[in-house]
């Protein structure tokens, strides 16, 4: 991580970087803080400025460098108490509450924290330098700029005391992080020109659901970080950042087979199966068989001891468990063996940026060729913003599809018949589009299945009808005589429907 602080040329110490104490932000910033560098964290309050600045100061303790933390808007039980929660502890970081010379003084006042605002700003800075200088620290926080700036009164003061502070501790061989609220009624554009970085973080409040957090690298000289929203939320043990997915930078070789679904019928309708590192979407009515093909994908990977996941959004664990036991699938057999996971996702708490970070570690982590989405409905309730569901949708399915990962989405029409009404149209993001549909045949309602793209190989132009059983999903024969197809409301015309496949005539 950089030269240390023992050896190499001044020149050497000058360009080698440091960790931000967050994995994330460090994957951002493509491995941490150029050392010895004044950076700026901005955001409103609430946004967990103090947060992520205690964990740089914590990576620095971790080093054995001396670290210090300069309380100007906090009280030292305030910081203490911030520390309990996250499980922190704060042996090896100086705490410096500013107290002002004259309140030491007085012996009924020794505890007694005086605001800022009732310190001159001369004196408060020298307050600092001394303390800087007393320390010697290689890592310092100074929180927090608005206290400053109200002891300065005016702008050009205040930016001046700044501009003091900055070369100061850049002859101290110090790495500083200042944190500002946001307090001033616009941007100090002059802050962030004196600053060698700025991190904004922001905290937004949607409709219905938790707060979304996300942070932006507005400037750092001379690195080239990942720009653009980064959503991150703060658990406890600090902010949990999840960078923003770019497809281009994650590439593996892998072979190019068909993958089955454990189906002869399904994926001689495919053409022989569904190519490794490609995706399918599955588009129909509620209730037509969509999750129950998705689950047979997912179940098929196991018996080839390969890892699969579903993240369900509409459907709780039990409820999928259920129907896979009741179409006889062995899926208890398959969570038993640890190669299947189903998580349950809650749009409402979760963030996209979130998400794809669960998406990647599945890949990454856990090794899993197979993942199941159901359903991008519930996904795009996820989003904050609609606009972006499809930029975020191509960049995650291109990184599954080139780690050689069979991705199965399931989206759902609006209502039961009647020509396909979604929420969203990703039909030119997948590489195969299976359209499930009810239609009508002798006073019945019967489910059809057809194959309508496929992008790399062949695959069946026919419809074929389809049921859910206790033998699972059975798949018949090409169909050819339907009418009414393009209504959204299939009729079949022909004088009888073939047999499937170990038919039974109790089947759904």
């Amino acid at each position: 991580m950089g030269n240390t602080a023992d050896s190499g040329t001044p020149q050497d110490k000058n360009i080698s970087r440091i960790s931000t104490g967050s994995d994330g932000l460090d994957d951002i910033l493509a491995g941490g803080l150029d050392r010895y560098r004044m950076y700026l964290y901005e955001g409103n309050p609430g946004t967990g400025k103090t947060t992520i600045a205690m964990q740089f100061l914590l990576e620095g303790a971790r080093q054995g460098e001396r670290v210090l933390y300069i309380a100007l808007s906090e009280t030292r039980q305030e910081v203490a108490l911030v520390a309990e929660r996250h499980g922190w502890s704060l042996d090896g970081i100086d705490i410096f509450e500013l107290v002002p010379p004259e309140a030491t003084l007085d012996p009924e006042r020794e505890l007694t924290v005086l605001h800022p605002a009732e310190v001159e700003l001369n004196e408060t800075t020298k307050l600092i330098l001394d303390k800087v200088q007393a320390l010697n620290p290689s890592r310092v926080v100074l929180d927090s700029l608005s206290e400053l700036r109200m002891l300065a009164q005016t702008p050009l003061r205040y930016r001046r005391q700044v501009l003091a502070l900055k070369h100061f501790f850049a002859s101290r061989q110090c790495t500083v992080v200042l944190l500002d609220d946001l307090s001033s009624d616009s941007v100090d554009l002059q802050l962030h020109s004196i600053s060698h970085g700025v991190v904004s973080l922001e905290q937004l409040a949607i409709d219905y659901g938790a707060q979304r957090r996300r942070l932006r690298v507005v400037k750092m000289r001379g690195i080239d970080f990942r720009g653009g929203y980064h959503d991150f939320t703060i658990k406890k043990g600090g902010l949990a950042i999840y960078p923003r997915l770019v497809a281009a930078e994650h590439h593996k070789t892998f072979p190019r087979e068909l993958t089955s679904s454990g189906n002869p019928q399904l994926d001689e309708l495919l053409g022989g199966g569904l190519e490794r590192g490609t995706n399918a979407l599955l588009i129909g009515s509620a209730g037509v068989g969509k999750s129950s093909i998705a689950l047979t994908y997912a179940i098929a990977a196991t018996t080839r001891n390969e890892r699969a996941v579903v993240f369900a959004f509409d459907e709780g664990r039990g409820t999928l468990q259920a129907r896979a036991d009741s179409l006889g699938m062995p899926i208890r057999r398959a969570l038993d063996s640890g190669l299947l996971t189903i998580q349950q996702v809650d749009p409402a708490e979760l963030s996209p940026g979130e998400f794809a970070a669960i998406v990647r570690d599945s890949v990454d982590v856990h090794g899993a060729r197979i993942v199941v989405i159901d359903s991008l409905n519930g996904y795009l309730n996820a989003m904050p913003d609609e606009r972006f569901l499809i930029l975020q949708m191509h960049e995650l399915l291109t990184y599954l599809g080139q780690q050689g990962v069979n991705t199965i989405l399931v989206l759902a029409q609006h209502g039961l018949v009647g020509p396909i009404d979604t929420p969203l149209d990703i039909s030119y993001l997948s590489d195969a589009v299976l359209m499930l549909r009810y239609f009508e045949h002798a006073g019945a309602v019967r489910r059809a299945l057809s194959v309508v793209k496929k992008r790399s190989g062949r695959h069946e132009h026919a419809i074929r009808e389809f049921r859910l059983s206790s033998r699972g999903v059975q798949v018949g024969l090409p169909l050819t005589g339907f009418s009414g197809i393009f209504s959204g409301t299939p009729q079949y015309i022909g004088d009888s429907l073939p047999p499937m496949p170990g038919d039974d005539n109790g089947a759904g």
